[in-house]
């Protein structure tokens, strides 16, 4: 893999993180049950921007510790602001140790892409994943 190509890619995921911590951000507003109808529509273009962001990553990055499966479960798990408001306490908590779980599997690629952008290159995979 290029270095260009590994710089782009930890920026993507660097993003990709970020848009998981506003989407906690949400989580939050949304058991202190304050939001209003901004936020609601910026809530669902985190999660657009979420989904197709995974499919990039998950393009060139093949990863045991983040699934598809996950992110799209958290994702359908959380329709709207309103809807994880009505949540029970219990079920908001396991919306988050959703959300933890797929953020650590983030940190996890991001380190191993920086891993490979400091070996410069040399070599076409890295430690399971990766595709050239």
């Amino acid at each position: 893999m290029q270095k260009q190509n590994i710089e782009e890619l930890i920026a993507q995921v660097e993003n990709y993180l970020e848009c998981l911590k506003q989407f906690n951000q949400f989580l939050s507003r949304a058991r202190d049950k304050k939001f209003g109808a901004e936020e609601e529509t910026q809530f669902l273009e985190i999660k657009s921007v979420l989904i197709q962001q995974l499919e990039l990553i998950l393009s060139v990055v093949q990863s045991e510790t983040m699934s598809r499966e996950d992110v799209h479960g958290m994702i359908a798990t959380a329709p709207s602001l309103r809807a994880l408001s009505d949540f029970n306490d219990g079920t908001l908590r396991g919306v988050e140790a959703q959300w933890h779980k797929i953020f650590i599997a983030g940190q996890c690629i991001l380190g191993q892409l920086k891993v490979k952008q400091r070996e410069g290159g040399k070599s076409t995979g890295f430690f399971g994943f990766g595709k050239s």
